[in-house]
């Protein structure tokens, strides 16, 4: 292999990497295989990426640059023949409610001209088709589609008088500057409770509007004009040009109920917008119906003229549909998107693109989707490495580990005990290599021995939320289930909204953020910083509150937080670690008391694993214990909870849940972002859960976790408007039996090797 065919990286340092040397042929597909915490993303994310986009970024203009995310020099000695990249994560791609699936991938454009064309009767340019388009969107909603209505119940307490506080919003209240507004009207009577105001009191108090009270005190501005409590919050909070808006948005979400927009219905755009058509539908009609329906439609539009917008529609949603992603809308907001469709989604936006020769970088591409679809993406992801381009792969999936010119696994194990090279080459020659994941390569998924049986039923019925046709299913109470099927077949309809609605005390552990702010870490969450803050100051004599880096404790300089935000107003907000503690987030005197030889900031920089070695005490242990079993072992216990991936957030809540006293409990997809080693120790804490006498139902892709189930509900056959239906329900095994099911055709080629 000639140099320039090949990205050379010698001596990386960053995070856990222990000056790794690496070689990665160009114009191939390398997979980065190893546990969770190996050093695969320290490597090819914070080294490889983040060197390539720091070089770009620097071509630019400082003006430019400031537009642009920020990139440190990443620690390495050398990153030799570095093509550009376009790095493909998990990131959600976040955006307000005006940005859609839509308006992301550029298909909503191309439906604004075809309508504009082609559509009867003409109503104006493409333009005028935007729901961001003042000419076009909707006057009540402005282009949202959803409208936001005051819920009285909550704004007002009828128990009270406006001396007592009745209005339920800041600056409302006694003493409040907008509270004199109302008791210095002499409209009300300040000291009777609102319960015994006349309908015409209460109207006036909420609602009335543009008028100059009669008799009003010396307190009433002279000039003002009176506005009732629903449009002066309407008007100061719900407006879009709002300074308020973001200040007072927990009171606002508490007072406010977002419903459909009854102008509109949802179309975001104006009557006469809408009244345009093409074969009996509106452009409105096209982003409310599944993109595979969508695709049908464009079919049936057959004049010659437009067939060159018709062709370029179909193609992108052809791409949608390819990558798994069918069952979506167009006007599905982006920001409701998992990690995983987001990342599918940009991988949709570079399909058509023509470019070679670039580096592009995924971050475990089979996220969230059925095996079925895996072998879609992985074609995908051919097709772009045979158009001359360098594909590096983050990925745990055989299946995706299988398509792979080259193969560098990271290890052997997580945190200070990872960050080598433990193999390069081939998948041939990685089967015969001794390594975790070549281990786990070997092993086929394999059924229960003996299934539970079930202590009772739980039984959901008639259930035709969303695409789930009138399905009835029945889960088995001290049991284990399994809910499989294609992304988008109704799984989580049926079971994060559907079972809710009849079995309320459903614990429901999730990717979802914990909502935490950059103070709360590992050690907090699980209720064991008390612990050793207490243990800190038993052993040096002082308050336990000194060693509270949101207290008496902090540095001074960073407030507790061990790094510094510097804002260079026109250039980027930058971040670097707290020179006066150097991360340590505490002042040197407390950083000077130790405990068993460590200071507090040398235990917050422990990993789990680290923290097992080092505590004895049960009340800790047993914490850490938990973390461990669900695969964390490898944070840090000051490791804010902002920087946890979804799939560790998850296994951080199970930790937590695990001794709990729940007895129904709801996984999604628990096995994201776990190394194949570490599906056996989920399910031997999942069957903990089910031991205690819990019933469990897991969202799962995993075979190995499918055939570890004692129940299994199948939907399908394929997503949105395509699924909702159960095609199977019973004993994992006997899926294999049911050609109507994709997943036991699955199922039955990992177990038995056969189509």
């Amino acid at each position: 292999m000639q140099k320039e065919d090949a990205i050379r990286v010698t001596g990386a340092r960053e995070k856990n990497l222990k000056g790794v040397d690496v070689t990665i042929p160009k114009k191939r597909i390398t997979v980065f295989a190893g546990v969770s915490g190996s050093g695969k993303s320290a490597l090819v994310f914070d080294t490889i990426a983040a060197e390539s986009q720091r070089q770009l970024n620097e071509t630019y203009s400082s003006f430019i640059r400031n537009r642009l995310p920020q990139y440190g020099q990443p620690e390495v000695d050398a990153i030799e023949h570095l093509p550009a990249v376009i790095v493909m994560n998990q990131k959600r791609i976040g955006g307000n409610a005006r940005s859609t699936v839509g308006t992301v991938t550029d298909i909503y454009a191309l439906l604004r001209l075809l309508f504009s064309r082609f559509g009867s009767p003409f109503v104006g340019y493409s333009d005028v088709f935007s729901f961001n388009n003042p000419q076009g969107m909707c006057p009540e909603c402005e282009g949202l589609g959803k409208s936001k209505t005051v819920n009285i119940h909550r704004l007002i307490d009828r128990e009270k008088s406006l001396n007592e506080g009745a209005i339920l919003f800041p600056t409302f209240r006694p003493g409040d500057f907008r509270w004199k507004r109302y008791v210095s009207t002499g409209l009300f009577d300040n000291d009777k409770k609102l319960k015994d105001y006349t309908d015409d009191e209460m109207d006036t108090l909420l609602f009335k509007n543009g008028f100059k009270p009669t008799h009003p005190t010396k307190e009433w501005p002279p000039t003002a004009i009176y506005e009732g409590v629903v449009p002066r919050i309407k008007r100061t909070f719900l407006n879009k040009d709002s300074r308020d808006a973001a200040r007072y948005k927990e009171a606002i979400d508490r007072v406010m109920t977002e419903d459909i927009c009854p102008f509109c219905r949802g179309g975001r755009l104006n009557p006469h917008v809408l009244a345009c058509r093409i074969n009996g539908k509106n452009i409105a009609d096209c982003a409310t119906i599944h993109v595979s329906e969508l695709i049908r439609f464009i079919r049936t539009i057959r004049e010659p003229e437009a067939q060159t917008v018709t062709e370029a529609i179909e193609k992108r949603l052809a791409y949608l549909q390819m990558v798994g992603l069918g069952y979506l809308t167009l006007n599905r907001e982006t920001s409701s998107l998992s990690g995983g469709e987001s990342q599918r989604i940009k991988m949709v936006r570079q399909l058509g693109s023509s470019l070679s020769d670039l580096l592009y970088i995924f971050d475990e591409p089979s996220i969230g989707l059925h095996p079925h679809d895996v072998h879609t993406i992985n074609r995908l992801l051919l097709q772009l490495r045979d158009k001359g381009n360098t594909v590096l792969i983050v990925e745990h999936d055989p299946d995706v580990i299988e398509i792979a010119d080259h193969i560098v696994e990271m290890g052997p194990y997580a945190g200070t005990r990872g960050g080598n090279v433990v193999f390069e080459g081939s998948l041939q020659r990685l089967m015969s290599a001794d390594t975790l994941t070549a281990e786990c390569l070997k092993r086929k998924p394999a059924f229960k021995s003996e299934v539970r049986k079930p202590t009772g039923w739980l039984a959901l019925e008639h259930a035709a939320l969303n695409n789930l046709r009138d399905i009835s299913v029945r889960i088995p109470t001290g049991a284990m289930t399994v809910v499989t099927g294609v992304a988008g077949s109704g799984k989580s309809t049926l079971i994060r909204q559907v079972l809710p609605r009849h079995y309320p005390d459903a614990i429901l552990i999730d990717q979802g953020g914990i909502g935490a702010s950059n103070r709360s870490n590992l050690a907090t969450y699980m209720d064991i910083f008390d612990s050793i803050r207490n243990l800190f100051a038993k052993e040096n004599g002082v308050s336990s509150s000194l060693f509270s880096f949101n207290s008496q404790g902090a540095c001074p300089h960073c407030k507790g937080l061990g790094t510094i935000y510097t804002d260079f107003a026109f250039m980027d907000t930058v971040a670097s670690v707290c020179e006066a503690c150097r991360g340590m987030r505490y002042t040197q005197q407390v950083l000077s008391y130790r405990f068993r030889g460590k200071s507090i900031g040398d235990i917050l920089a422990m990993t789990v694993e680290e923290a097992l070695h080092f505590f004895h005490e049960e009340d800790v242990g047993s914490s850490l214990q938990k973390m461990k079993e669900v695969g964390i072992g490898y944070l840090s216990l000051g490791q804010p909870l902002s920087t946890l991936s979804g799939g560790e957030l998850q296994r951080l809540k199970l930790a937590a849940e695990l001794e709990g006293s729940g007895t129904l409990y709801v996984l999604d997809e628990p096995t994201t972002g776990l190394h194949m080693s570490d599906v056996g120790v989920l399910i031997r804490l999942m069957n903990r859960l089910v031991e205690r006498g819990a019933t469990l139902i897991v969202i799962e892709h995993n075979l190995h976790v499918i055939c570890q189930a004692d129940w299994m509900i199948d939907l399908g056959p394929g997503a949105g408007d395509e699924g909702g239906t159960v095609m199977f329900e019973g004993i994992p095994k006997d899926s294999i039996h049911c050609d109507a099911s994709l997943t036991g055709t699955y199922v039955r080629k990992a177990v038995l090797g056969v189509q």
